[in-house]
């Protein structure tokens, strides 16, 4: 079993993304703020380049700053999203 925590406020993928253009076509791209979180986050996770292939189950456990609702999905996304570039999990 693998733990680990990652003392940061969450930044959802979904809710803060930008649309730039590339090649004259419109493409969906995360935000600078989620791509800082992405890359701060991968200082806190032990296991980097594991690359686990097979079907696991991940317990997640969210603090948050405020009050206000998130959407739990956003925020498991975004996590599996964070394993998936740091290669502990394979797409």
């Amino acid at each position: 079993m693998v733990t680990f925590t990652i003392p940061l406020a969450p930044v959802t993928k979904k809710n803060s993304q930008q649309l730039i253009i590339r090649g004259g076509k419109p493409k969906v791209i995360p935000s600078k703020r989620f791509s800082e979180y992405q890359e701060k986050a991968g200082w806190y996770i032990p296991c980097k380049h594991m690359r686990i292939d097979y079907p696991v189950n991940i317990k997640a456990v969210y603090y948050m700053p405020t009050a206000r609702k998130v959407d739990i999905t956003n925020l498991h996304s975004a996590l599996h999203d964070i394993l998936v570039y740091y290669d502990v999990l394979e797409d």
